[in-house]
C-alpha cells in the first residue's frame, strides 16, 4: 500500500516520538483547556506513554505496507527482557519493607553526620543510593531514591529550577553510579561479554571516577537546594515503617529482589519471583503499601516501546559511531544518548568489528555520562519521572527543564572520565 521504505518511516516515527517528549507538558496543558478532550490530552502528556504509542503506530504502519506477518514477525524479534526487569524490580523495590529497611538506614546515617539531618539526608539519597545501584542495578536505586527524596525537594513550594537541577543530578548520578560493577548498568551490560569487562576491570576503570563525580554533583546539588529542605513528616510516609515491619517480612522482601536481580538476564526467573512476590504480599497484606503497579507498567511500556522503535534505527545510528575518532565518539556519544537509548548505543559500538581499547572505554563512557539529558537515554529515568513528576507544576516533567537541570551533572561526569 505505502511506497515509502520501512526503515525511512522507522526514522520518521522515531523522530516524532523525540519531539512528542518534548512537547509532553504542552498536551497537559490542553488538557486543562480543553476540557471535553481531557482525558486524551492528559493520556498523550504522559511521558511514559509516548514510546509505547509511537511503536504501535511503526506496528501499524509496518502491517499496511509489509503485511501483518511482517510485523508481528518483527514485533516478536525483539528482546523484551529489560522492560519486563524494570517493571518487576520497581514493584518490589518500592514495596513498604524494602524501603522501610533502606530509609531507615538512610536516617541512622543522616542523624550520625555532622550536618543537618534534613541535608545530610538529602545528599545521601542524591550519592549513597545511586552508587548503591551498582549492586542492587539502577532501575531499583533510582526507584528507591525518588521515593526517598520526593517528599524532601520534589514538592510544591520547591523552586522549579532547584527541582530540575536535583532531577537532573538523580539521573546523571544514577546513570554513572551503576559502573562500579559489570552487571547494574544497562549500557555496560551491552559490551560486558563482548569485550571481556568484569566487574573488577569496570570498577578500575570507571566506578572510582565515577563515584568522585557523584560526591561532587550531590554535594553542589545539596548546597544549592539547603534553605529548601526539609524532614520528613513521622507517620506520613515510610520513613519510620520499619517499626512497624516484622524483619521476617523484611528479609523475604530482600531475598525476592536478590534473587530478581540475581536473575536479571532469565525472565522465566524473575518473573516466577515476581509471582511469589504478589502472592507473598497478599497473604501479609498487614504489613504491606499499595505496591505501585501503575507507574512500573507505564516504565515497561516505554522502554518497550524504546524496543521496538529503537531496532529500526541501527542503519543510521551504527555509521555514525563506528565512523567517529576517539575524541568524537566520546562526544558523539554524550549528543547522541540524548535521542537514544545509551544501552542501545552502546550495542551497536559492540559490533563494530576491530574497536580499539580507547574507543571501546570513550563510547562507555559517553554513553553514561550523557544519561541524565533526557528521560529516554536511560532505562531507569522513565521510572524517576513517573514517581517524582507529581511534584512539578502541571504534574509534568519538562524535557528542556530536565536538559537544562542535567547539563551541569552531565559535564562533570565527563570531566571525570576524561582527565582523571
Amino acid at each position: 500500500m505505502f511506497n515509502i521504505p520501512v526503515e525511512w518511516m522507522a526514522a520518521a516515527i522515531f523522530a516524532l516520538a523525540l519531539a512528542h517528549t518534548f512537547a509532553a507538558k504542552q498536551f497537559e496543558r490542553l488538557s486543562h483547556r480543553f476540557a471535553r478532550h481531557a482525558g486524551l490530552f492528559h493520556l498523550l502528556g504522559e511521558v511514559e506513554v509516548v514510546f509505547g504509542f509511537w511503536a504501535i503506530v511503526l506496528i501499524a504502519f509496518m502491517a499496511l505496507s509489509s503485511g501483518a506477518g511482517a510485523a508481528l514477525q518483527y514485533a516478536e524479534s525483539r528482546n523484551y527482557t529489560e522492560p519486563l526487569f524494570v517493571f518487576v524490580v520497581m514493584v518490589i523495590a518500592a514495596s513498604k519493607p524494602v524501603l522501610a529497611i533502606v530509609m531507615s538506614t538512610v536516617n541512622t546515617l543522616a542523624r550520625w553526620a555532622p550536618l543537618p539531618t534534613p541535608l545530610a539526608s538529602a545528599w545521601l539519597g542524591l550519592a549513597a543510593v545511586p552508587l548503591l545501584g551498582s549492586l542492587i542495578t539502577e532501575p531499583a536505586a533510582m526507584t528507591i531514591a525518588a521515593l526517598m527524596l520526593a517528599p524532601q525537594i520534589f514538592r510544591r513550594h520547591v523552586p522549579e529550577g532547584l527541582k530540575y537541577l536535583a532531577l537532573g543530578v538523580l539521573f546523571v548520578n544514577v546513570s554513572i553510579g551503576g559502573t562500579l560493577t559489570s552487571y547494574a548498568a544497562p549500557p555496560v551490560l551491552m559490551v560486558a561479554a563482548t569485550w571481556g569487562w568484569d566487574s573488577a576491570f569496570m570498577f578500575a576503570t570507571f566506578g572510582w571516577k565515577a563515584a568522585l563525580a557523584v560526591l561532587v554533583n550531590a554535594t553542589v546539588a545539596t548546597f544549592f537546594l539547603r534553605q529548601h529542605l526539609r524532614p520528613a513528616l513521622p507517620g506520613n510516609d515510610a520513613l519510620d515503617a520499619e517499626a512497624r515491619v516484622p524483619l521476617t517480612v523484611v528479609a523475604v522482601h530482600l531475598a525476592l529482589l536478590a534473587g530478581v536481580v540475581l536473575s536479571a538476564h532469565h525472565p522465566v526467573i524473575f518473573l516466577g519471583l515476581f509471582l511469589m512476590f504478589l502472592g507473598y504480599t497478599q497473604a501479609y497484606a498487614r504489613h504491606q503499601s499499595p505496591l505501585i503497579l501503575k507507574e512500573a507498567l507505564l516504565v515497561g511500556f516505554f522502554l518497550a516501546g524504546l524496543v521496538v522503535l529503537g531496532g529500526m534505527q541501527q542503519w543510521w545510528l551504527q555509521p555514525i559511531v563506528s565512523g567517529l575518532e576517539p575524541l568524537a565518539l566520546f562526544l558523539g556519544a554524550i549528543a547522541l544518548t540524548a535521542i537514544t537509548d545509551n544501552a542501545a548505543l552502546t550495542y551497536l559500538g559492540s559490533l563494530i568489528v576491530g574497536i580499539s581499547d580507547e574507543s571501546k572505554y570513550l563510547l562507555v563512557a559517553g554513553a553514561v555520562a550523557g544519561g541524565g539529558l533526557t528521560v529516554i537515554a536511560n532505562a531507569p529515568n522513565p521510572a524517576g519521572v513517573a514517581l517524582l513528576k507529581r511534584g512539578f507544576a502541571d504534574e509534568t516533567v519538562s524535557a528542556l527543564g530536565l536538559l537544562l537541570g542535567a547539563l551541569g551533572p552531565t559535564a562533570v561526569a565527563a570531566a571525570a572520565f576524561m582527565f582523571l
